[in-house]
């Protein structure tokens, strides 16, 4: 089989978007398909085309199951992909309100700006997709352990490891064309109470590794430090008589 071609659609110059398109043969597949997040201009690249034919991919494996790398999963599905979605079995879990929920703000969000008036006379704005599109994304979606070797399309065996930051949190490993590569996702901290350390084998020919924080060495805090400095916001809002607002996978 050919060596395989990666080709980088997002996460360049920003930190969301993230996908990789995988080329080997004649199959195609993709490390994750996520949402642009932040300002304007950065969200109008989710509603332009795709830089490939959804119909030719045969695969997806995800990383995990934040929006910046989950989030135009329906989007591809509503353009004609129909292939396997491959993931945890934790990450398949978080996808069910990860993704409805996305679709359900974005249904909400075009029709509060189609209804303003300086947009009377203006063509209606398109979700992105739609709360039926997640559903049938979801549909796909199919999981397996980490540790496990498995076909994620043809020529393509894949590998997913710990990547110890949220639940369900994997790095990819494959194998296709003679050559072994690592996408990394998104990496946790070592040393956590709550989830083992990220991990992987060595003797990759190529790695695609996250790094948004790789200028920066991350402080050892403990669990009783983590909670006063939670208890340090919390009172500092109380005493402002201000909102406290904590994200869910915060």
């Amino acid at each position: 089989m050919d060596p395989p071609i990666v080709t980088i659609h997002g996460a360049g110059r920003t930190v969301t978007g993230s996908c990789f398109e995988v080329r080997s043969g004649d199959s195609r597949i993709l490390v994750d398909h996520g949402l642009f997040q932040g300002s304007r201009t950065l969200e109008t690249l989710n509603h332009a085309t795709e830089p490939f034919d959804p119909r030719s991919i045969d695969a997806v494996i995800l990383t995990h199951a934040h929006l910046d790398h989950s989030g135009l999963l329906p989007k591809l599905v509503a353009h004609g992909f129909s292939g396997p979605i491959w993931t945890t079995a934790p990450t398949a879990d978080l996808l069910v309100p990860m993704l409805g929920d996305a679709a359900r703000l974005q249904e909400q969000e075009v029709m509060r700006r189609n209804r303003r008036h300086d947009r009377a006379g203006d063509p209606p704005i398109q979700p992105i997709y739609t709360m039926a599109d997640a559903d049938a994304a979801l549909r796909l979606v199919q999981a397996k352990p980490q540790g496990q070797v498995f076909e994620a399309a043809a020529g393509f065996e894949a590998v997913l490891w710990n990547a110890g930051h949220i639940l369900g949190s994997s790095s990819v490993e494959l194998r296709c064309g003679g050559t072994r590569l690592l996408f990394s996702g998104d990496l946790g901290p070592a040393h956590k109470a709550f989830q083992a350390d990220p991990e992987a084998p060595a003797g990759f020919d190529h790695v695609f590794c996250e790094s948004t924080y790789g200028d920066r060495e991350r402080e050892t805090v403990t669990i009783e430090g983590r909670r006063e400095i939670l208890a340090t916001e919390i009172t500092d809002a109380i005493t402002r008589g201000g909102n406290l607002i904590i994200p869910v996978f915060a």
